[in-house]
């Protein structure tokens, strides 16, 4: 795999696990967070019926007339944030990404008190009427990623001198919780200009934690350093295992010693390529703050001028949402400007 470390993560998940080897899972993936940023994770105990039918579903619904799709298109959705997007109308970095995709998150009734007072990404989610059977899939894959992404950050938190429910008390008691499901069609590689056309461009992820299940296609990309100079690398898909890496969030509560890490995304199958990313994050009001550990006394230095967008994650001052909004109105102006 290169640089991208596969980790056995069952003592995470499993609770009567001894406390030795949950420590040792947790060694594995703070070695992964300091070197790459990201590693597989296999034995977390997610179903694969589960997620065959919920990529199965998937692409049923791709594969549908592009009206049909319209039908929960995300302008529909309002300030929840929810629905469907077609090729080229998200961005990155002020580039359409080709690719579109279907919006998610927690599922909230009306009478919740954040949607009743409007807060930003929460709500009901826009489901599909077919095909049939994606709502009961989507929700109960988030909820498999949900107790998955609780068990993955006890490891994280271990892997940092931490009580190992020092994220799920401090700053995932109600975790801000999206997931996408992205379907990347084939095409040129590089556009009339000769500049290349990715399915997703150079960015990193805004949260804490990101669990991604991908397809056989291949085609994602991930930044390394080694010995001052860095190169891209791929993560080629492997059986019934997720990719996991840290986002933004963590670098600034790690004071830059777990970096989050840049990916790409450019589809060379000649096919359609299907990801499903799980983004599992901080409260929507927590302040994210530098963690105090013994474990974080070689902190990193502050690499804005290096990053992707040339923005630093350590001198933000606000709550999570307030970082997050800030960042998906870039990946959907318009849609910001009708709806938030």
């Amino acid at each position: 795999m290169d640089s991208v470390p596969l980790i056995d993560v069952r003592a995470l998940v499993d609770h009567t696990s001894s406390p030795q080897a949950r420590r040792e899972v947790a060694a594995r993936m703070g070695a992964a967070c300091r070197h790459t940023g990201f590693f597989y994770v296999v034995g977390h105990g997610v179903e694969v019926g589960l997620q065959s039918r919920l990529e199965a579903l998937a692409r049923d619904f791709f594969s549908r007339p592009e009206e049909e799709k319209q039908r929960v298109r995300m302008a529909l959705g309002g300030r929840a944030w929810r629905g469907f997007f077609p090729v080229g109308g998200e961005l990155t970095s002020g580039r359409p990404d080709r690719k579109e995709g279907l919006y998610f998150g927690t599922e909230l009734p009306p009478d919740d008190p954040r949607v009743r007072t409007g807060t930003p990404l929460h709500g009901p989610n826009l489901f599909p009427r077919e095909p049939e059977g994606l709502r009961d899939a989507v929700l109960e894959f988030t909820a498999a990623l949900t107790s998955l992404g609780h068990s993955l950050m006890s490891g994280i938190a271990l892997s940092l001198d931490l009580e190992a429910d020092f994220f799920a008390t401090r700053y995932m008691a109600d975790p801000t919780v999206l997931f996408r499901i992205f379907n990347y069609p084939p095409g040129p590689e590089v556009d009339a200009e000769g500049l290349p056309v990715w399915g997703v461009g150079e960015h990193t992820d805004y949260g804490v934690l990101t669990i991604l299940k991908q397809d056989d296609a291949g085609g994602l990309q991930v930044k390394t350093r080694q010995d001052g100079h860095t190169r891209w690398v791929d993560a080629p898909p492997v059986e019934n295992a997720f990719v996991c890496n840290i986002g933004d969030m963590l670098d600034r509560m790690t004071r830059g010693v777990y970096r989050s890490t840049p990916h790409r995304v450019l589809n060379r199958a000649g096919r359609d390529r299907l990801s499903l990313p799980f983004f599992f994050d901080p409260d929507w009001t927590a302040e994210v703050r530098a963690i105090d550990s013994p474990a974080l006394s070689g902190a990193g230095a502050d690499d804005h001028a290096e990053r992707w967008d040339r923005q630093s994650v350590h001198s933000f001052r606000g709550t999570y949402g307030d970082y997050l909004l800030g960042k998906v109105g870039k990946v959907f102006p318009d849609l910001r400007s009708e709806v938030l």
